[in-house]
């Protein structure tokens, strides 16, 4: 401090001394402002290191909460992709530190195996937590990630593929667009290579990366037995606004474009749905009875409206709404019965900021166009729902929630799967 004289050099030094001695407190009781989640890898939760009972967060304990909500505003840092593909590259270090193989399974469960469809496009951690939360040796999973993703991104896709068993990536991949057909034809692309496996499975369910499991697979077999081989999605008449969607032609300019080109509409009217099928709308999400995807993959019928929906808008969102309708389907539902809504089907919940307050309590952690990407307050509401799936989940939101969501699904596997 060159040309700066200092009056009372000793207290000056104890000043700094004591600031020092400050600092080094803090950084030590909280490092940085941002909380980083290693990885889904990481054998330290985060509900260990800062002491957060999930039990209380469950019973909506004030304290746990304000615990839970304290670390949401320090921030949170993913893991980056790289750091799955690394952990893949040992399979099995990774499987052991994992705990893979440790659930409970029982007979029941080993008789009914299930098939599942990920379409994913970001944030590996993420998938490998859903992938871990859904996986059973039993099972039979597909892995469709998009061509468009980093390629560290889908180099940790099939590093999970390698090290998992019953999980391949989708022989067929497609560069998927908002809305357009390419989403549709990803879960398909999946089902084929299913249909394919030498696991015969009951149902298939598709899961996109931001969903999360809210029933055990001992819970889930429980409750799609109980379906007596019908399936579970949503199936609902239009209205005049998504009528539009399908009555004209879209088209999408640029198929390999890297962010979200929506499909333009044209003036062109499109000729009525082929066989006669009546159109009805729902969601891209579904369960289906194995005996409804054989229909879909071999029907003339199906093949037809399929192709009739190439040039839609969302057509995911009309293709197994409408085909669950027609008679001669597996399960059908018929075309006089009611609508079946997401509040109706199980398959998944979804909270839309206008609906809260009516439907549902409202969103405690944040709203992405329109749609609550879930907080830790709403554990027990999700728990205790009739749904099988949640969506939206986000660590980068609230890490706390999906720790507790595995940390009780791990519970109730251990209870219900042993008998």
């Amino acid at each position: 401090m060159m040309g700066i004289r200092i009056r009372y050099p000793k207290l000056f030094l104890l000043l700094m001394s004591a600031l020092v001695l400050v600092l080094c407190l803090y950084m030590r009781t909280y490092g940085s402002n941002e909380v980083v989640v290693r990885s889904s890898l990481d054998t330290r939760r985060l509900t260990e290191q800062h002491g957060i009972d999930c039990s209380a967060v469950y019973n909506m304990d004030p304290v746990a909460l304000g615990k839970s909500l304290a670390l949401r505003k320090r921030g949170v840092t993913m893991a980056s992709d790289a750091s799955v593909a690394n952990a893949t590259s040992d399979c099995a270090r990774y499987l052991a530190s994992r705990g893979y193989g440790e659930a409970h399974v029982s007979e029941a469960e080993r008789d009914f195996p299930l098939a599942y469809s990920l379409v994913v496009h970001k944030d590996a951690a993420m998938v490998e937590r859903i992938l871990r939360a859904v996986y059973m040796p039993h099972n039979v999973y597909c892995l469709h990630y998009d061509l468009k993703s980093p390629a560290v991104f889908a180099e940790a896709m099939r590093g999970l593929a390698r090290c998992l068993p019953k999980l391949t990536v989708a022989s067929q991949l497609e560069h998927v667009q908002y809305a357009g057909i390419s989403r549709l034809h990803a879960d398909l692309n999946c089902l084929k290579d299913l249909a394919n496996s030498p696991v015969p499975w009951r149902y298939a369910i598709n899961l996109c990366g931001q969903d999360f499991p809210l029933r055990s697979n001992s819970e889930l077999v429980r409750e799609l037995r109980a379906l007596g081989g019908a399936s579970m999605l949503e199936t609902v008449r239009p209205s005049n606004a998504k009528k539009q969607r399908f009555s004209v032609r879209y088209i999408l300019r640029d198929k390999n474009a890297q962010y979200h080109p929506l499909p333009v509409r044209t003036a062109e009217a499109k000729a009525p749905p082929p066989h006669g099928i009546q159109v009805f709308v729902g969601s891209a999400y579904f369960t289906l009875a194995r005996e409804f995807v054989t229909f879909v993959q071999q029907s003339r019928l199906a093949k037809d409206f399929l192709a009739w929906s190439e040039d839609t808008y969302s057509p995911d969102e009309h293709f197994w709404a409408s085909l669950i309708r027609v008679p001669e389907a597996p399960g059908a539902v018929g075309l006089s019965e009611p609508d079946i809504s997401d509040l109706t089907s199980k398959t998944r919940v979804v909270k839309w900021e206008y609906l809260e307050h009516r439907l549902y309590p409202a969103c405690t952690g944040v709203h992405l166009r329109s749609v609550c990407i879930y907080g830790a307050a709403e554990l027990r509401w999700l728990l205790d729902g009739r749904h099988w799936f949640a969506n939206k989940l986000d660590p980068k939101v609230d890490p706390i929630l999906i720790e507790c969501l595995e940390e009780k699904l791990a519970e109730r596997q251990r209870t219900s799967g042993a008998h």
